[in-house]
């Protein structure tokens, strides 16, 4: 690996998620490097673990997501950055010196992004370097953007396996939010769903409904099923149709497998995967995501406990306001109800951090039931919300309403 094209004072892209360099970052870290090199990087918890503060007392990182590893991390040279995905790509469009990514050969030996792209079309149209690690464990996604060797200033070649996802615990609550949900979802609706016990839940739930359309961040062993049972099809897709879009896999050895010879799985950057104009193209676009807290007048919390910011807003806004402007589109919130044990309630008068507004959530469901809040007034929606939160706690809620709603009776 050339270390000369790294320079004091540069910007530099580290891909995330299970497209980090891993092997690349191991190198670099035993290296002699320069001093004041900032980095930037959307960590995805459980995959990426590199404090890049903890390098050298000289380095800086941004990131528009807190992973648990970063709390470690010295805070005078760690930037959170409030910012959505689609908002990140924008970002990204500029400044960018150095972009370090993994690479990987395709069945037929061609170089392929991946099995992350989420924000590389913006990364790799304006860096002026490209590092490159070329993983020979595995093979590419056959849907996975190509990339010329020739972008490429330097490569080092690994052979690492990546790192498998693991299958999520699903338990009672998670299979009854699971079944609420997917009684929300209609033939032919195209979904976009998270990572977790909840998303799993929801997509083993679907098993029986028919021509799914699948557009959103990731594909996991959940959609795979899905699709090689027939239940995604994408065939009522006007844009993509018969394709499923993705930014990034997040799974198995079994899934990684599949992806290399299952080129419907196209892989897109964030400005297709999370961007409004697309998503309002596709009708019935159902948006499913969690949150840390929803309040009684339908704002989210997706990103804060007790003052400490513990992620980021993600894609969640982003995939909330494209089901707002598709036809026959809507939001979903899938929570627990309750957190420690039981011991805490997820509705509450005021979330402590507003990561989507009272305008961009439609439905939200929890073990307890499901509350449409599209086209309810205050009141209403307050009391609807109070409905499925946990019994234990229903009581206090109704009587903090009055002040949660502002005063409004």
């Amino acid at each position: 690996m050339d270390l000369f094209y790294l320079k004091p004072d540069q910007r530099i892209f580290v891909s995330g998620g299970s497209g980090e360099p891993t092997g690349l970052l191991a190198a670099l870290a035993d290296a002699q490097l320069p001093e004041r090199l900032h980095f930037f990087q959307f960590p995805l918890p459980g995959y990426n673990q590199t404090d890049f503060t903890a390098w050298h007392p000289t380095y800086q990182m941004t990131t528009p997501f807190m992973a648990p590893h970063l709390r470690q991390a010295d805070q005078g040279r760690l930037h959170f950055l409030p910012m959505g995905m689609r908002a990140v790509h924008e970002h990204l469009r500029r400044g960018i010196d150095v972009a370090l990514i993994q690479v990987a050969r395709d069945r037929d030996g061609r170089l392929r992004l991946g099995p992350n792209v989420d924000f590389l079309a913006a990364v790799l149209a304006n860096a002026e370097v490209v590092l490159a690690e070329c993983n020979e464990a595995f093979q590419a996604p056959a849907g996975c953007p190509l990339i010329d060797a020739k972008r490429l200033g330097s490569t080092l070649t690994t052979h690492r396996p990546l790192f498998e996802f693991p299958a999520p615990r699903v338990d009672a609550e998670a299979e009854a939010i699971g079944q609420l949900t997917a009684s929300l979802i209609d033939d032919g609706d195209c979904v976009q769903t998270g990572i977790g016990a909840i998303p799993a839940a929801i997509l083993s739930a679907l098993q029986d409904k028919n021509d799914l359309g699948l557009h959103g961040g990731l594909i996991d062993d959940g959609g795979m099923a899905l699709i090689r049972g027939g239940v995604v099809t994408g065939a009522n897709k006007p844009i993509d149709r018969g394709l499923h879009v993705t930014g990034m896999a997040l799974g198995s050895q079994t899934l990684v497998d599949w992806l290399a010879e299952t080129p419907e799985v196209v892989f897109r950057s964030a400005d297709h995967t999370h961007e409004v104009g697309v998503i309002s193209q596709l009708p019935q676009f159902v948006s499913i995501n969690s949150a840390v807290a929803v309040d009684l007048m339908g704002q989210v919390n997706g990103e804060a406990v007790g003052g400490r910011q513990i992620s980021g807003t993600g894609g969640s806004v982003d995939f909330m306001r494209g089901a707002r402007a598709s036809p026959g589109g809507r939001s979903i919130i899938a929570m627990n109800a309750t957190a420690r044990g039981g011991t805490v309630s997820r509705i509450v008068p005021r979330v402590e951090v507003v990561t989507a507004l009272r305008t961009d959530v439609d439905i939200v469901v929890t073990e307890y039931g499901v509350a449409r809040l599209r086209n309810l007034p205050l009141e209403a929606r307050a009391e609807a919300l109070i409905a499925i939160a946990a019994p234990q706690f229903r009581d206090e809620l109704r009587g903090a309403k009055t002040d949660a709603l502002g005063g409004r009776r």
